[in-house]
């Protein structure tokens, strides 16, 4: 009984870190199965980390957020301006951000892409794809390289998305900045 206190105790104490936690891994699921982060998870998110950030610290808190925001925008927004990712990621990170500030986004993000990483060469492996999926990647180095059109980039990567393996970032953003909290003690 003592351990249901305690880890009720800690949800009261830091529940804007178990807010962050569980829309993340609601978003997780939803981007496992459909491919996609919704608008209706994270538009609110976003706005309600706003809201928290201002009544909780007023201007100053607002600004953090607002500023948090813009870290979790411009971290995924070169990816998803050549066709990288969906829009959805960028603006689950962005939730990130509006709740948790810049910093922690930003730490949050640099362990979701060793995450993302390390999931992208696990799902070749598991398909047994290295050869397709090594030349794939060579090719688009070598476009983003040489082409440097955000738009040309754009419209290569959506005629190549159906033959591409497809990993859905909003996991290992969730995997990522959840382990960021724990690694951080800001769960508990």
């Amino acid at each position: 009984m003592d351990l249901f206190v305690s880890l009720a105790e800690a949800i009261a104490e830091n529940w804007p870190v178990w807010v962050v936690t569980f829309t993340l891994i609601l978003a997780a699921v939803i981007d496992g199965f459909e491919l996609k982060v919704p608008n209706w998870i994270t538009f609110p998110f976003v706005a309600s980390g706003w809201v928290y950030s201002f009544c909780a610290f007023g201007l100053e808190g607002l600004g953090w957020s607002l500023l948090g925001t813009v870290v979790g925008l411009l971290l995924l927004l070169p990816a998803y301006s050549i066709g990288g990712m969906g829009a959805g990621d960028v603006k689950l990170l962005a939730g990130v951000g509006a709740w948790m500030h810049g910093t922690h986004t930003f730490y949050a993000f640099c362990i979701s892409a060793i995450v993302g990483a390390v999931l992208a060469v696990g799902m070749v492996a598991v398909r047994k794809a290295w050869k397709k999926h090594s030349n794939n990647a060579r090719i688009i180095l070598n476009e983003i390289m040489t082409i440097r059109d955000p738009n040309q980039l754009s419209s290569i990567a959506a005629e190549r998305k159906p033959t591409m393996l497809l990993l859905p970032y909003g996991i290992p953003i969730a995997i990522g900045t959840i382990g960021y909290f724990l690694w951080m003690g800001l769960l508990v």
